[in-house]
């Protein structure tokens, strides 16, 4: 494994020790060669006549597991355990070379010798007789391990040099214990005075040039990819900053984070496809939650005046760079308040998150500059729309068909809006078609048609339409939030249509919750609701193109 990369370079390119790597290999191809064919001779050179040289030897995964299985059993033989219990790791990579990177100059070595206690994983490997480099990964960085036969023989005693290059591989976890030095060309290392092997790997790392390229392969093997593609962790590391400081700054101004059903009898709280499944037990059909919110105002009805959650929904629909089946989402809900509230918390929110993550609330997303700061630009969704189409969606000789008409010369499709039955239905389709994808600064897109926002309250002075925003960033929603709906009547109505809609197939029309209109009818106060896609914001905040880079194990075709 160790050569694999390095034969791939010119030799005027490559480093001494990877020309005595290859000059090892060679000697190992050579002793293994194959005897000449019958009658063949020798020319000078030691060539065979008719014969190419021997290929370089590439062993099949499970060739190479058994290797090192073989290895497992040679040191339980000698009495060592290959998979360690625990390990006192004192120190670590990144407070090492804080500590020694311009304390030491080259060839120097840690004037109080102070011990030093690491462990990590092995991602280089290379063996030159009586000494050794490896380099060692542990979760806040690497360093160079300078391991040197005298050293470690006479710290653990003879033999010991011999099993480290016996027994080690490329993909093991080790912990060591030594001094600080720098080696003659100033890399930072720990002169190694003991090891131990803490687990063996038993299959091996992609090498060093090539890694994970399949971006599949990167996907399905995170474990993996976690170890050897640049910045994959520091993804992880940012989205858990992001999420602790939005928990954060809800949990310092009141609000009290819940945990609600994953399992509904109902689906509700949003228009989608669930996922199905079944109760044995209870012999009851159950759906995976598509939205927390329906229950998180149940709670604000029992008194509970601030509440969130974040955690996973389930929505059973399709795979793209913005839709996992599975995703995370934060919702909150404030009693005595609307969306204009919601506006500025949401504007307080994204600002933390991207501070925490960043450090700044100016960013770059693909290449384009975003300003995150508040205040962002509101607008409504008919004047956008009206924009687009070149005629007042408002107006009041404005039909289902004279805007049907105009959305279809300025760009949609006549079979997306095929069944729409409300000049609602149609302002929305083509507001997706034609302006969403322009919004690339944040952007509260206001007072959605009623006809597609069947839990948000009656716009307050706008026949037609309710009191509901989006945020789309770059094109993203990325909020959604509204002026909750208290009217257990008008909620029952609403219910009831998305009910019929289903009814005719609509697979991702709600149906009539009978547990929450209860909970209505005993008395929900005005409430401001909000739900934040958390994993879209990651990807806003690490520059990630696809949210299967944000999401550890995503959803995958088979």
């Amino acid at each position: 494994m160790a050569l694999a990369f390095s034969t791939a370079l010119p030799l005027r390119l490559a480093t001494p020790g990877t020309r005595l790597a290859r000059a090892a290999a060679a000697r190992r191809f050579r002793s293994v060669a194959p005897p000449p064919p019958a009658g063949g001779s020798k020319v000078k050179g030691g060539k065979l006549k008719g014969q190419s040289p021997p290929p370089a030897v590439s062993k099949t995964e499970a060739e190479l597991k058994a290797a090192r299985l073989e290895k497992v059993a040679d040191m339980r033989g000698e009495a060592v355990e290959p998979f360690a219990y625990a390990f006192d790791a004192r120190d670590t990579t990144a407070a090492m070379h804080a500590t020694y990177d311009d304390a030491l100059g080259p060839g120097e070595e840690d004037p109080d010798g102070r011990p030093l206690s690491l462990a990590g994983r092995v991602l280089l490997r290379r063996v030159f007789g009586k000494l050794a480099f490896f380099t060692l990964a542990d979760e806040s960085g690497t360093v160079q391990l300078y391991l040197e036969k005298k050293t470690i023989d006479e710290g653990m005693g003879d033999g010991s040099f011999a099993r480290l290059k016996k027994w080690t591989d490329v993909g093991d976890i080790m912990g060591v214990t030594g001094v600080a030095k720098k080696s003659d060309k100033g890399e930072l290392s720990v002169k190694v005075a003991t090891w131990t092997m803490l687990t063996k790997a038993l299959l091996p790392l992609p090498d060093k040039f090539h890694g994970l390229s399949d971006v599949e392969k990167r996907y399905r093997a995170r474990h993996v990819d976690l170890i050897v593609t640049p910045g994959v962790r520091d993804i992880f590391r940012k989205r858990s900053l992001m999420t602790a400081a939005v928990r954060r700054y809800l949990d310092e101004r009141g609000f009290l984070e819940m945990e609600t059903p994953s399992l509904n009898a109902e689906p509700g709280g949003a228009e989608a496809r669930p996922f199905e499944t079944y109760h044995n037990a209870l012999e009851r059909h159950l759906t995976l939650r598509i939205a927390t919110e329906l229950h998180l105002k149940r709670l604000v009805v029992g008194g509970f005046e601030r509440v969130y959650e974040l955690g996973r929904v389930y929505r059973n629909e399709g795979i793209s760079t913005r839709h996992n089946p599975e995703f995370t989402s934060i919702e909150v809900y404030q009693a005595y308040a609307d969306y204009s509230t919601a506006m500025s918390l949401t504007e307080e929110l994204v600002a933390t998150a991207a501070t925490a993550v960043c450090g700044t609330t100016s960013v770059v997303y693909q290449g384009e500059a975003l300003e995150l700061g508040a205040p962002f630009r509101r607008v409504p969704m008919h004047t956008l729309v009206s924009d687009a189409l070149g005629m007042d969606t408002r107006a009041a000789d404005a039909t289902v068909e004279s805007v049907k008409a105009a959305a279809v010369a300025a760009g949609v499709g006549a079979g997306q809006l095929d069944g729409l039955r409300t000049v609602g239905e149609v302002v929305n389709v083509a507001f997706e078609e034609l302006v969403e994808a322009t919004l690339r600064q944040p952007t509260f897109v206001t007072d959605y048609p009623v006809e597609v926002s069947p839990l948000a309250k009656p716009h307050r002075s706008e026949a037609g339409l309710v009191e509901r925003f989006e945020l789309f960033v770059v094109g993203r929603e990325l909020a959604n939030a509204f002026s909750e709906l208290t009217d257990p009547v008008e909620q029952r109505a609403r219910f009831e249509a998305q009910a019929a809609k289903r009814a005719a197939g609509d697979k991702e029309a709600c149906g009539v919750d009978e547990d929450f209109l209860g909970a209505l009818e005993t008395g929900l106060p005005p409430t401001a609701g909000l739900g934040i896609g958390v994993d879209r914001l990651a990807m806003l905040l690490t520059d990630a193109p696809s949210i299967r880079d944000v999401i550890a194990f995503p959803v995958l075709r088979d």
